[in-house]
């Protein structure tokens, strides 16, 4: 893309931009173009005026994200403090898709709604939207009311559930279309008590998840989930790191990528890892719980990009 055709932007706009240091993992080579918009008008605009033919991938904080070393042939639009706003009224909750989940799970408790599921999530509100993120038994799907995104062509519009079609840590979203904020419903409840069930959340995550290392959350989708419906009725008890854990795989290793000692299911950077060795720890994982269960693991992690050259 020549330098003189890239769009007029009030936000940031760079070339060749490595993205390793915003994903939760470190790993990830440059992309082409890297843009932080200032706000809903100028991310309008920047989409209104980018060649179609460039691709475009919307990225929040990283949590739940693999880039291969190659890097990113497209232009990342990272969404910023332009988009953390979070407003309550009654019993719903709306919030810009860069607010972080725990903090809309407090800034809710708050106000006495119950998102408390969402204080344990990693990452942030677009996240947990695109991957129907759940913990506890509640998922997105089952608090969702609406979306607003910004289309390829620079158009605003509103998305329902049905548009979305929520189904076990996926969603729908067409190619390039890019998600601003999401409104929820959650119950009524008291503020204190649910500040204190998020506490004991927080604890129980600590004390089964490695928390302090540098992970992406649950590496694979558990092998069984959703009925028909996308919500969290339908939830066996299945689990991935069971299936992991049986095929001898906890504390695997790659070069610098280890699946974890203390939770079969989350992939460590022990330092020095490359985006190579996660995915291929992670492949080599699916093999032997193939060959071990004939269950085939689904990646929950997204992977992105083109591997390093030869």
């Amino acid at each position: 893309m020549a330098a003189q055709a890239l769009p007029q932007v009030r936000g940031t706009l760079q070339r060749d931009r490595r993205l390793d240091s915003l994903t939760w993992l470190r790993v990830g080579g440059p992309c082409d173009l890297f843009f932080q918009p200032a706000d809903l008008e100028d991310l309008q605009a920047f989409l209104r005026a980018l060649d179609p033919a460039v691709q475009v991938f919307p990225m929040g904080v990283g949590s739940n994200l693999i880039v291969r070393d190659g890097g990113l042939r497209a232009a990342v639009i990272r969404m910023g403090r332009g988009f953390n706003h979070i407003s309550i009224e009654g019993t719903r909750v709306t919030a810009g898709v860069a607010a972080l989940d725990a903090h809309v799970a407090r800034k809710a408790a708050d106000a006495g709604v119950d998102l408390t599921f969402l204080r344990t999530i990693p990452g942030a509100i677009g996240g947990a939207v695109r991957m129907n993120a759940g913990c506890y038994g509640s998922y997105v799907a089952d608090h969702f009311v609406s979306a607003r995104a910004v289309t390829r062509a620079g158009d605003l519009v509103t998305l329902t559930a049905e548009d979305l079609n929520f189904r076990y840590r996926q969603s729908d979203l067409p190619e390039g279309w890019v998600l601003v904020e999401a409104t929820f419903e959650g119950a009524a409840g008291d503020p204190a008590a649910l500040h204190a069930r998020m506490e004991e959340q927080l604890a129980k995550r600590d004390a089964t998840q490695p928390t302090k290392e540098r992970t992406a959350g649950s590496t694979f989708r558990n092998p069984a989930g959703f009925s028909s419906t996308g919500r969290a009725d339908d939830v066996h008890d299945l689990k991935a790191w069971k299936v992991i854990d049986d095929a001898g795989m906890r504390g695997a290793r790659i070069g610098g990528a280890q699946m974890s000692e203390m939770h079969s299911n989350f992939m460590v950077n022990t330092g020095g890892a490359t985006a190579a060795d996660l995915e291929n720890l992670g492949e080599l994982v699916r093999k032997k719980v193939f060959q071990n269960s004939g269950i085939t693991l689904d990646w929950e992690i997204m992977r992105v990009g083109d591997p390093a050259p030869e």
